[in-house]
């Protein structure tokens, strides 16, 4: 149960500068040039032509990081690789070598092996595994090789194509005109084809509850990365019984990017990405750019607590109670776990937020379409049931009203999330207890930005300044 600590929290930070795949691209492009010279280092002539090489392809670095290019949108990537090397009739095999060699040690051994074996206890033999994960990936990380790998080799070609000496007369031009016309063709394929994010709630949130509230005390389990799909076929029991008590929504969306820190924000603020800023898992400039929740319930005079690891801190600070992710993946929940019971014990809040992390980190690590990653789900419907017979014991449960959901599913791949691709688009999502009308299903759309508002609406307090979620009101006794 160990805290996050200060290196982990700095740590994780730096992490996520080579795990999102926008700033992955400019590291790895300049990181793999200066290999590739290496030996030229030291001398002012390489650097004579270094220098303009590298502020002539930057507009394409920046091209490149604006642009994810999700899904099927990136064989576009392979057609502008392609285009290059038939107009300029150039192709550098050392630094494509060079490349996919830096790249599928990276993202196989170093991260796919190396990396969760120290953080997860992964086999050491998972690499096996992990290279054909890689090869599949859709998501919006440096593990998408189908996006990452054509965006390095032609940032490379064309810095290998300036730089060669003795430099051709006239290169800059054509090569600019080139990017150019990559711009363009970028924004038309994205206005004309990018046509999957979700729709949000629009407007301030209406719905509130200016009475008694509904519940004395609410408990949200966030079953981080959890397919809908999945969740659905693994035997989960307490779960399953618990649903029937209550009501299950069955069309519920997650938003763009489903990253973790995105999608946390969104439901405990109950605003789009765009409006709260945080827009992917590594966070720039810290906190939130409107009310959480918590923000709402201090200004009821009431509490809240979210546990979960340490990345969430970038975006909820104090109002997180982290726990060390570097656990073996299965003692991270009961970690996280232990942790909840601590801050129930300890600080009795109106509203409890636990994150638990390993259903997401077996489908990270091993995949979802293998039966490991439902037997993790199974595992989770055990690890709820003790928790939730804990706080029975204990009168948490007295007047409490409990929501279980995920942040958003995983699809092929290393666990991919991001894109919105099959299997991340829609969520779990059960709510039971207090003020919560029993036997119901609703089937009609709802988005995880509605969590935040219901949860104020159940205990009787103002929405976030800044939410256009809608209270579940179908779900409710009033």
């Amino acid at each position: 149960m160990r805290p996050a600590s200060g290196f982990e929290i700095v740590a994780a930070r730096l992490w996520n500068v080579l795990n999102e795949g926008k700033s992955f691209h400019p590291v790895f492009v300049l990181g793999t040039f200066l290999l590739l010279h290496a030996g030229e280092l030291a001398g002012a002539g390489f650097w004579g032509r270094a220098l303009p090489a590298l502020a002539l392809a930057a507009p394409l670095v920046a091209l490149f990081v604006v642009y994810d290019f999700p899904l099927r949108l990136r064989w576009a990537l392979w057609a502008f690789l392609a285009a290059f090397v038939l107009l300029f009739r150039f192709a550098d095999l050392a630094a494509a070598a060079l490349a996919l060699g830096l790249y599928v040690f990276f993202t196989v051994f170093f991260w796919g092996t190396l990396y969760y074996h120290l953080r997860t206890g992964a086999p050491w033999t998972n690499f096996l595994r992990f290279w054909r994960l890689v090869l599949e990936n859709p998501d919006s990380t440096s593990g998408n090789f189908l996006e990452q790998v054509p965006k390095a080799l032609l940032a490379l070609f064309v810095l290998e194509y300036l730089v060669a000496e003795p430099p051709a007369l006239g290169r800059a031009a054509p090569v600019l005109g080139f990017i150019a016309a990559v711009g363009a063709a970028s924004h038309l394929v994205h206005e004309r084809f990018f046509d999957w994010r979700p729709v949000y709630p629009e407007g301030p949130t209406r719905e509130v509850n200016r009475g008694e509230p509904l519940a004395r005390r609410v408990i949200v389990v966030v079953i981080d990365g959890c397919r809908l799909d999945r969740f659905r076929e693994a035997r989960k029991p307490y779960i399953e019984r618990m649903m029937r008590r209550g009501t299950v929504y069955e069309t519920v969306e997650t938003v763009y990017p489903a990253r973790t820190v995105v999608c946390f924000s969104s439901m405990l603020t109950g605003a789009p990405p765009e409006r709260h800023g945080i827009t992917s898992n590594l966070v720039l400039r810290l906190g939130l750019r409107v009310e959480s929740v918590f923000d709402a319930l201090r200004r009821a005079g009431k509490s809240g607590r979210l546990v979960g690891i340490a990345h969430l801190i970038d975006a909820f600070g104090d109002d997180v109670a982290s726990v060390t992710s570097v656990a073996h993946n299965d003692k991270i929940d009961r970690n996280l776990i232990a942790r909840a019971r601590r801050e129930l014990e300890e600080r009795d809040p109106d509203l409890l937020v636990l994150q638990l992390l390993a259903v997401d980190q077996n489908g990270h690590v091993r995949g979802t379409y293998y039966p490991e990653y439902v037997e993790q789900i199974e595992t989770t419907d055990r690890l709820v049931e003790e928790f939730m017979g804990w706080c029975e014991e204990r009168g948490y449960l007295e007047g409490a009203a409990v929501i279980l959901m995920a942040d958003h599913g995983q699809g092929r791949g290393i666990g991919a999330h991001g894109h919105l691709s099959e299997g991340e688009r829609f969520v779990p999502f059960a709510m039971w207890g207090s003020g919560v009308g029993e036997g119901r299903v609703v089937k009609e759309p709802r988005s995880i930005l509605d969590l935040a508002p219901t949860i104020c609406y159940l205990l009787g307090v103002e929405p976030p300044a800044g939410s256009s979620g809608r209270v579940l009101k179908e779900g409710l006794t009033r």
